[in-house]
């Protein structure tokens, strides 16, 4: 480190700083900032948009959030009343002790637990395991609850929004054109789910978050540095990825160890983010080191996924990173992405020209696709088809709604998929998680002080909306470990606006 700050590069670099922060450049910008602050404060337009909804500014004190949030710590309430009459034999006890001390620790196990489930490669992978790992560190949790009175789930911080689509994800099954298959799919959502309680839960600090954070960036490193290997060693064109009429000379596209590489774009705008933000918010130089290896690597596997809906949520979910982080960079941010167009490799270019293609089959074949769930939505627009992509698919075909020449998997439409499945009540609880999460954490964020959390709650929030961008031409929840993934960043943008406020007030 010695060496490095006696460097010349190193002096050069902090002279152009002192130049930078003199510079009529730099206070413009500030001034643009600023001026983009004072139009979304002072803006009739955006007030309604940024500020948070009657339910949602009612649901802390409701007698509903009340009751559940008894419900859901009944065990551990429990536990510590069993603490409060035993506690010489608690407190004797080795075992007990080491119980407690690894229960306090849940963020660790939690950050280990995701570091382990996403990189196992999907020939091996069980979907069992996320339910698995979840209840493990739930269980961490209430042990920890039971000589720590204040230990509590925290469903005020979840939200009411996302307690009613997973209600809904109930109802799916319920009304169901099959049910039976519909309640294998139930549990991965109540994985998910049970991912967002206990992360919620478990950070208390901003080193937890970071923890989270770096437990996502070891998923992004081990599933790119494969991604990148299977580029060196070569991988065969799949015809059924790609049109290539439209797409002469394209290589064949990086999957790593997750099947499709499409879900593997996915798991990338997910998490990239989050490595993003390690680099900003790392306190020793060795650690900003190795996120940004990490994030370059992950960067270009991404590009080998030649996943065009994943990019352009990339690319959305970078310019809302600048902008709710520091909004004076935006100028030069859209200088920056300018001129890096020319240095895009040609195979990269060529197929972001070919997104709005009509001629492109895989860009063609969406349409039958839509057309298809918008049949099961007039059809049975309250209830949907059934929770699952296998009873939307029976539905569809025994009523003989799509009438494309590829199989019909999912609709390829983040939100056609959640109505058609969850019905009407599963589509407003989505959208409006969805919307309620990003614009609490924006607004958390415009409002304190610049911090590690901060930043990660910028990171998760823009990668939300980024994935939300995606969703618009492809479904994200196809796997449900992606499911897994996308819940879990859900839940770090609750936890950051948690700890956020909570330095504020």
């Amino acid at each position: 480190m010695t060496i490095l700050r006696e460097s010349m590069i190193y002096q050069l670099w902090l002279a152009l700083l002192a130049v930078y922060d003199e510079s009529r450049l730099h206070a413009l910008l500030v001034r643009l900032g600023a001026w983009c602050n004072r139009q979304i404060d002072e803006s009739r337009i955006l007030q309604p948009l940024c500020r948070e909804g009657i339910i949602a500014r009612a649901w802390p004190e409701s007698g509903l959030c009340r009751l559940l949030t008894g419900l859901v710590n009944l065990p551990g309430w429990i536990l510590h009343k069993l603490y409060r009459l035993l506690p010489v034999t608690f407190e004797d006890s080795f075992f007990a002790r080491l119980a407690f001390q690894v229960g306090d620790e849940a963020a660790i196990a939690q950050s280990w637990v995701i570091s382990l489930l996403w990189c196992i490669p999907f020939a091996y992978w069980n979907n069992a395991y996320s339910l698995m790992g979840f209840v493990l560190v739930l269980a961490l949790f209430y042990v920890r609850s039971m000589h720590r009175e204040q230990a509590r789930l925290d469903l005020q911080s979840i939200g009411f929004y996302p307690l009613v689509l997973f209600g809904a994800m109930f109802l799916g099954v319920a009304f169901s054109y099959e049910p039976s298959s519909s309640m294998r799919f139930l549990i991965y959502h109540i994985s998910a789910a049970l991912c967002v309680l206990v992360t919620v839960a478990v950070v208390r600090s901003v080193e937890d978050l970071k923890r989270l954070a770096a437990g996502g960036g070891v998923c992004v490193l081990v599933s790119s540095l494969y991604g990148v290997y299977q580029r060196i060693q070569g991988v065969e064109v799949n015809e059924s990825y790609v049109d290539l009429t439209v797409n002469e000379g394209m290589p064949g596209r990086v999957e790593s160890y997750f099947d499709n590489p499409n879900t593997f774009a996915e798991v990338l705008i997910l998490l990239l983010p989050l490595v993003l933000a390690l680099i900003f918010c790392s306190r020793h130089w060795w650690s900003k080191l190795m996120a940004s290896g990490v994030f370059v690597i992950g960067a270009a596997a991404l590009g080998m996924t030649y996943s065009r809906a994943s990019w352009v949520g990339m690319a959305c979910a970078m310019v809302v990173m600048v902008f709710l982080w520091k909004p004076r960079l935006i100028p030069g941010f859209v200088v920056l992405s300018c001129l890096a167009i020319p240095f895009l490799p040609d195979t990269i270019w060529n197929r972001i020209l070919t997104i709005a293609n009509p001629a492109d089959s895989s860009t063609a074949s969406r349409i039958p696709l839509y057309e298809a769930a918008v049949e099961v939505i007039k059809k049975s627009p309250v209830t949907g088809a059934g929770l699952g992509t296998a009873a939307t698919q029976d539905y569809i075909r025994d009523f003989n709604l799509y009438h494309g020449d590829a199989p019909f998997v999912h609709a390829h439409n983040f939100y056609l998929q959640v109505w058609i499945e969850a019905g009407l009540l599963g589509i407003i609880g989505f959208v409006g998680s969805m919307l309620w999460n990003i614009k609490r954490a924006a607004h958390t964020v415009r409002h304190c002080e610049d911090s590690a959390a901060r930043t990660l709650t910028c990171a998760a929030a823009s990668a939300l909306c980024g994935a939300m961008v995606c969703g618009l031409a492809d479904y994200l929840w196809n796997y449900p470990r992606v499911m897994c993934i996308f819940w879990f960043v859900f839940a770090v943008a609750l936890s950051g606006t948690k700890i956020c406020r909570t330095k504020m007030a």
